[in-house]
């Protein structure tokens, strides 16, 4: 239950900071907000200003106020903001989406998009105001290191390391008794020309302390034997306020790249290989790693959310229809050619647009509960007190 809210809220910051970003740049453009509604109709209540005093909305209530409607609705995922002429009405009207020129529309469009982007941006720039794990490979000159570590980045497939149970994110405390103070006296202490050298490998996992005992074997891309892991000097870094700023915004637009990358591969696969990666997650899946994700501290919960707001902000921009990015297609389309769009096609595209989507949706949360199914089970039954 707690992840499931956990979850929820997370995806109704993200579309709620998406569509005020469609509303914000709407109203600079004169265009009408009829209604900015928290969660999916149908509509419990809502408040709207009439004559400068505020009036209750009632779910029934469909008259077309002059200001905008604020409501809350029953399904409690994310939220959704109506703009006037959006749907193809009241084109003649200056305060109609329909009226604004084409750089007006297009930038309505991309408004939430910049502000998914602007929310990883802050949550990066906060973390590194406070303090973030980082890797001290590259560190800023001015900031201030604490609480070193040294952490396992990468553990090599079916290698020594692999075998005995050590994890990415484990963080090496002591080897054979000997506290190493860096990743290089860390090598030093793994080093050994003889297969089948044990270690013991004290380590810190998830708030806990454990100790592993592995075996050296032949790791063929070094040439000798070793455990096969990767190291990093790992510490909590801060940085002042103009570094945490700059660094934020940088690490929001690495990770954008990335993501594009990672999309433009899968796309690769699908069209290539007729075949998606089985690393793939829909909305059960990232549901379920999200309360993963929140046992391990409040940072890794903000990191994650700032990925999902970068990965929003990505898909929801590519052109497929009834997406954003689909209709600034459209809008660049009616640029091109100097004459508005037949709105009847362009809508019975975006409706299509619209099915495949769900479509996709559905398979892909099939695909979750296929992979997923025991660990839903079990806490459904946890929920229901019967496990």
């Amino acid at each position: 239950m707690q992840t499931a809210l956990i979850f929820l809220l997370i995806l109704s910051v993200l579309v709620l900071v998406h569509e005020i970003g469609h509303y914000v740049a709407a109203r600079i453009f004169g265009v009408k907000a009829e209604e900015f509604g928290y969660g999916f109709p149908p509509r419990a209540t809502g408040i709207v200003k009439v004559d400068g005093k505020w009036k209750k909305v009632s779910s029934k209530d469909r008259t077309e106020y002059k200001n905008t409607v604020w409501s809350f609705n029953w399904l409690p995922l994310g939220g959704f903001v109506r703009l006037k002429g959006e749907q193809g009405e009241n084109e003649n009207d200056p305060d109609s989406f329909l009226a604004k020129r084409g750089w007006q529309k297009f930038i309505i469009l991309a408004a939430g998009v910049c502000m998914n982007l602007v929310l990883a941006a802050v949550i990066f720039t906060g973390g590194f105001l406070v303090g973030v794990p980082s890797d001290l490979q590259d560190v800023p000159q001015n900031a201030q290191v604490s609480d070193k570590y040294i952490e396992i980045t990468y553990v090599l497939p079916d290698s020594a390391a692999d075998q005995a149970g050590l994890q990415v994110g484990d963080t090496i405390s002591s080897i054979n008794g000997t506290v190493p103070t860096n990743t290089d006296e860390t090598r030093a202490l793994l080093q050994t020309d003889v297969e089948g050298t044990t270690y013991q490998l004290d380590i810190h996992r998830n708030g806990g302390e454990q100790t592993i005992e592995a075996s050296s074997k032949q790791v063929n891309a070094l040439n000798r034997p070793g455990l096969g892991v990767m190291l990093a000097d790992v510490g909590i870094v801060r940085l002042p306020i103009h570094l945490a700023i700059a660094e934020g915004v940088a690490v929001t637009f690495g990770y954008t790249r990335l993501i594009v990358s990672g999309l433009a591969s899968l796309v690769k696969d699908l069209v290539v290989h007729q075949q998606v990666s089985a690393d793939v997650s829909g909305p059960v899946g990232i549901a379920i790693l999200t309360g993963t994700i929140a046992r391990q501290g409040t940072w890794a919960l903000l990191h994650f959310t700032a990925l999902l707001s970068i990965n929003l902000a990505v898909i929801n921009f590519l052109p497929i229809p009834a997406l954003d990015g689909g209709r600034a297609v459209f809008v660049v389309i009616e640029g091109l050619r100097r004459k508005r769009n037949n709105p009847q096609l362009e809508g019975a595209i975006h409706q299509i647009g619209f099915i495949v989507l769900i479509v996709l949706i559905i398979l892909v949360t099939a695909h979750d509960i296929g992979q997923y199914g025991g660990m839903i089970w079990n806490g459904f039954l946890g929920i229901v007190g019967l496990n």
